[in-house]
C-alpha cells in the first residue's frame, strides 16, 4: 500500500515532531539535578571550594534547561486535546489520573524548590539549600517514574477492563502503574539520562581544559564525568539487556522489527548490518553473526527469535526504521563504554589530564547521549506501532477528526517557531557551557527564570517520555 500524505500522518509527523525536541530538556534536567545535588553534597563533605564553584556553573545552565524543557512540554501537552482526542477520550481514565499525579507529587516538589536552589543559597544556610537540591533531584526523578508509568502502560497494558463504548476503565490501580515494563522502562530511561549529562559535562570540562589544562574546574568535571561514564555505560549496557528479555516477552513484533527477522527461527544470527524489506517480508544484504540474536535475547545459543511474519501485515511495526534506530542507540552505547574504558586507562596511567586525543573524543561525544535518547525513543514507539495502546487501541482509531489543512498549518508553525526558539536556547547553552569556570562563581543564576509563573500543564510538561500515541 503507498504512502501518502493525509491528516492521520502530519499528526504523527506533528506529535513526533514536538516530543522529540521535547524529550532532551527533561532529560538533561533529571541528569543535571542529581550531578548538583552530587556536587553541593561533595562541598558539605569536604569542604572544597572547587565543588561549589562547578555547582554555580551547572546551576546556571540547569535553570535555562529547564525552562525550556517547561515550554517545550506545555506546547506538546495541549495535542492531546486536539489532534489526538480520541486517544484522550478512550484511555483518558487511566492515563489522565496517573498524569495527574505528576502534577501533584513531582512538579509541585520541584517548583516549590526551585527557587531555594537557584536564589537561597545565604538567605536559608547550606544544609537546607542542599535539602532544597535533593529535593528537586529527587523531584526529577520521581517524575520520570510518573511519566515513564504511563507510557509503560501503554506499552505493556494491565489493570483495566474495556467498556462497552470502548473506554479502558481501571480496575487495579497497582497494576496500572507497576505495569510488566515499568521497571525496566524506567532506570533504562534514568541511566540514559545519566550518561547524557556526564558526557555534556565531560565535554565541557575537556573544552576547558584543552585551552588549561591547570583549571582545577574543569578538571573536576572532566574526572566526574569520566567516572560515570565507566561506571554507567555498563550498568546501561546491562539494562539494556533486561529491557529486551522484557520485550521478548510482551512485544514480539517490535523484537522482530528490530531484529530485523523475517520467520521465528531456533539459533537466529544477529544482523550487523541490513535492510530490512517491508514490501518483499526480508532483509537485503543482511551481513549476519550466527546464533548471536539467539543467544543475547534469549541467553541460549538455539533460543527461539520470532519473525514478523508470524503477525499480519497490518500489525507489523515498521522493520526499516526500527533496525536502524536500535542499532544506532546501541552503537552509541558501546561507543560511550570505549570512552569510559579509556578514561580508565588514562587515569591508571596518570594522565586523564594530559590525554589530548581522549578529551578531543570526549569534546565528540558531548551530544551522543542525546542522541540516544531518541534513537531509543523511536525504537520504542515506532516498534509499537500500529497501536497507541499495545494490542489494544490502534493509533488510526485514536487521532481527532481534524482536516488537513489545519495540521498542515500548525506543523508548519511549530517548525519554524521551535528551531528559533530552542535554537536559540541550545545556543545560549553553548555559550554558557563555553564561558570558562572561574573562581568567584556568582551565588545565582545571572540569568532571571521566573518559576512562579509557570502554570502546571498536564503531565506531559515534565515528563520524561511523556505518552505518545502518534510516532
Amino acid at each position: 500500500m503507498p504512502f501518502t500524505i493525509d491528516a492521520f500522518h502530519l499528526a504523527r509527523a506533528q506529535f513526533a515532531f514536538t516530543v522529540a525536541f521535547h524529550i532532551i530538556f527533561p532529560a538533561f534536567s533529571i541528569g543535571l539535578a542529581s550531578y548538583l545535588a552530587v556536587l553541593e553534597g561533595l562541598y558539605l563533605w569536604t569542604k572544597k571550594t572547587v565543588f561549589m564553584e562547578v555547582y554555580r556553573f551547572w546551576l546556571r545552565i540547569f535553570a535555562v534547561g529547564f525552562a525550556m524543557g517547561v515550554v517545550s512540554g506545555l506546547v506538546m501537552s495541549y495535542q492531546f486535546g486536539t489532534n489526538w482526542s480520541v486517544f484522550a477520550k478512550l484511555a483518558g481514565p487511566v492515563v489522565g489520573p496517573v498524569m495527574a499525579y505528576e502534577v501533584l507529587t513531582a512538579f509541585f516538589l520541584e517548583a516549590g524548590f526551585l527557587g531555594v536552589m537557584l536564589f537561597g543559597m545565604k538567605k536559608v544556610g547550606p544544609r537546607l539549600h542542599f535539602a532544597a537540591s535533593c529535593l528537586v533531584a529527587g523531584g526529577t526523578l520521581l517524575s520520570g517514574f510518573w511519566i515513564l508509568s504511563v507510557n509503560s502502560w501503554m506499552q505493556t497494558p494491565a489493570g483495566y477492563t474495556i467498556a462497552s463504548d470502548g473506554r479502558f476503565l481501571p480496575t487495579d490501580w497497582w497494576a496500572i502503574i507497576f505495569n510488566p515494563s515499568v521497571f525496566v522502562r524506567f532506570p533504562h530511561m534514568i541511566l540514559a539520562s545519566y550518561l547524557s549529562v556526564a558526557f555534556v559535562v565531560g565535554a565541557t570540562g575537556a573544552w576547558h581544559l584543552l585551552h588549561d589544562r591547570a583549571n582545577p574546574r574543569a578538571r573536576v568535571m572532566f574526572s566526574m564525568a569520566m567516572w560515570m561514564a565507566a561506571i554507567v555505560a555498563p550498568a546501561q549496557i546491562v539494562m539494556g539487556d533486561i529491557h529486551g528479555l522484557n520485550t521478548l516477552e510482551h512485544q514480539p513484533a517490535k523484537i522482530a522489527a528490530m531484529e530485523g527477522n523475517w520467520a521465528p527461527t531456533n539459533g537466529a544470527p544477529l544482523t550487523l548490518f541490513g535492510l530490512p524489506n517491508m514490501a518483499k517480508e526480508r532483509t537485503d544484504y543482511a551481513v549476519e553473526i550466527p546464533h548471536l540474536s539467539s543467544l543475547i535475547l534469549t541467553h541460549s545459543w538455539n533460543g527461539r527469535v520470532p519473525g514478523l511474519k508470524e503477525f499480519p501485515r497490518e500489525d507489523r511495526p515498521n522493520s526499516a526504521i526500527v533496525f536502524w534506530s536500535f542499532r544506532l542507540m546501541v552503537g552509541i552505547g558501546f561507543a560511550m563504554l570505549g570512552i569510559g574504558a579509556w578514561s580508565v586507562w588514562a587515569r591508571y596511567r596518570r594522565r586523564l589530564y594530559d590525554s589530548i586525543w581522549l578529551q578531543r573524543a570526549a569534546i565528540g561525544m558531548g551530544p551522543a547521549g542525546f542522541v540516544a535518547i531518541l534513537a531509543g525513543w523511536v525504537t520504542t514507539e515506532v516498534g509499537r506501532q500500529p497501536y497507541t495502546v499495545y494490542g489494544l487501541l490502534r493509533t488510526a482509531k485514536s487521532i481527532a477528526p481534524i482536516g488537513l489543512p489545519g495540521i498542515a498549518t500548525s506543523l508548519a508553525v511549530f517548525a519554524v517557531v521551535y528551531f528559533v526558539v530552542f535554537g536559540s536556547g541550545v545556543l545560549i547553552l553553548l555559550r554558557m557551557m563555553g564561558k570558562t569556570p572561574e573562581s568567584g562563581e556568582p551565588e545565582h543564576p545571572s540569568l532571571p527564570i521566573r518559576t512562579a509563573g509557570i502554570a502546571p500543564g498536564p503531565a506531559a510538561v515534565h515528563g520524561t517520555i511523556a505518552p505518545q500515541p502518534g510516532e
